[in-house]
């Protein structure tokens, strides 16, 4: 009888066509999750001139479907652990398609802020879980690569916005493009269909001829047997009450950590998210050519996702992820001060890959750091406890506007979030992430010394 180690598999297994198949199915995941969140900021100033509020009010309407996201993630991505993760996505899915789509009915300010609200419970929970999929599913040498390459599609959700925007929004009204974010809702049966489901949850629920069938696609040199007997090792094991886990095992002080990078890093995306168009027309520029800085945005996001998840898998996670948010404080400070357009272009898009890029960063990153039982909690309350950066940010940034400061001030103020979040990312316990820890732990076991004595020393 063999003893086959889930997380092992994982990590050693080739890059086969099945990682591939997940990949996919992530990626498109998110680039319907990007489309639906990035709408909002492009049809922004078309909707504010037709129900006519102000950039407060304004602020407070795009923050709606913030405040949905900080439940979603916490909720929706805490109950993956309870009901399988396959289940989560799918009802995550629904809810943002169908709600977004309902936004574009309304024109009323509060009905707009109500749909708003319900898509972005969907918007939230389906990022902690695809995060946690992708994570768990991927080999160790490409993890942060993969991640990053599927949480790409965020930005690319955000640039098929902006096009669609540029050509729908002036021939057809922005309700056009939130109408069109129904259809993700026909590809929920063949998501359910083709991504697997988490494989500690079908462990937990003694689903092993599922698992099986899961290991034998992951890693085609291993063929599972009946007698088998499948394990996690002891880090990667949660029992109940999955959330106190988060503080536990020398994780508490790193999971507060977490917590406000999150919420400088998301506060910094959603500001330039859905004042960026607004910012840009009040600065001279066209309606047109506002659109093309958020759609050179969304394209440097792209960039920086994969080129941080590059770095990562090659350096140090942590120091990689640090120095993009030094970059982010510097380009985002720099959007403010005059310079030719071309210029200003690729100072737009590196502040996209230091903002959206890093935001993805982030979150591989505390993909790795969990351990795969309580990996879609752990990402969950980040992400859920960051929203709350995301919902202040189109408020305090509205809220700039209508005072009628000077440009560059309003920049500042995105900018300072990096330095912090930077700061905190210097302060978290790399050495007791979960990657570390089972390397070490597999290591102690062939070596014949103590885990704890090969676990303990800093991975920084």
């Amino acid at each position: 009888m063999r003893q086959i180690d889930l997380h092992k598999v994982a990590d050693e297994a080739p890059f086969t066509r099945y990682h591939g198949l997940v990949l996919f199915w992530c990626a498109l995941i998110i680039i319907f999750d990007g489309y639906d969140l990035a709408v909002a900021g492009i049809a922004l100033p078309s909707i504010m001139k037709q129900m006519g509020v102000d950039p407060t009010q304004a602020g407070f309407m795009v923050s709606s479907a913030l405040f949905g996201m900080m439940f979603g993630a916490i909720f929706l991505g805490t109950i993956a652990d309870r009901i399988g993760r396959r289940w989560a996505i799918a009802i995550c899915i629904a809810l943002f398609s169908i709600f977004t789509a309902a936004a574009g009915l309304t024109n009323d300010p509060v009905w707009f802020s109500v749909t708003r609200f319900l898509a972005g419970l969907g918007i939230g929970g389906v990022m902690p879980n695809v995060v946690a999929q992708m994570t768990e599913y991927s080999p160790r040498r490409l993890r942060a690569t993969l991640v990053t390459l599927m949480f790409s599609g965020y930005a690319v959700g955000g640039m098929l916005a902006a096009v669609l925007g540029k050509g729908l929004i002036e021939s057809h009204g922005w309700q056009s493009v939130f109408l069109a974010a129904a259809l993700p809702v026909l590809l929920i049966p063949f998501i359910l269909k083709s991504l697997p489901e988490s494989m500690p949850f079908l462990l937990k629920r003694g689903r092993h001829d599922e698992l099986k069938a899961i290991l034998g696609k992951l890693d085609p040199r291993l063929q599972p047997t009946a007698a088998d007997r499948f394990v996690l090792p002891p880090v990667e094991q949660a029992a109940s009450a999955p959330v106190r886990h988060l503080f536990q095992d020398g994780r508490g002080f790193s999971t507060v950590m977490f917590w406000v990078a999150f919420f400088m890093c998301l506060f910094m995306v959603y500001a330039l998210s859905s004042w960026l168009t607004k910012l840009m027309a009040g600065a001279g520029y066209t309606l047109g050519s506002a659109l093309t800085f958020v759609l050179t945005l969304n394209f440097g996001g792209m960039l920086g996702a994969i080129g941080g998840g590059w770095l990562a898998d090659r350096f140090n996670i942590k120091w990689v992820l640090f120095s993009m948010y030094l970059l982010a404080a510097v380009s985002i400070t720099l959007l403010g001060v005059p310079m030719p357009t071309d210029a200003l272009f690729v100072v737009v898009g590196l502040a996209g890959a230091s903002t959206i890029g890093t935001q993805i960063v982030t979150y591989a990153y505390a993909g790795q750091f969990y351990p795969m039982a309580i990996r879609s909690t752990g990402i969950g309350f980040a992400s859920g406890v960051g929203r709350s950066g995301a919902i202040l940010a189109p408020i305090v940034i509205g809220m700039l506007v209508a005072m009628a400061l000077p440009l560059q001030l309003n920049f500042v103020a995105i900018a300072i979030p990096a330095a912090l979040a930077a700061l905190a990312v210097a302060m978290i316990q790399h050495d007791r992430s979960a990657t570390v820890q089972a390397t070490a732990v597999r290591n102690a076991d062939a070596a014949g010394v103590a885990p704890l004595a090969a676990a303990g020393g800093g991975a920084d």
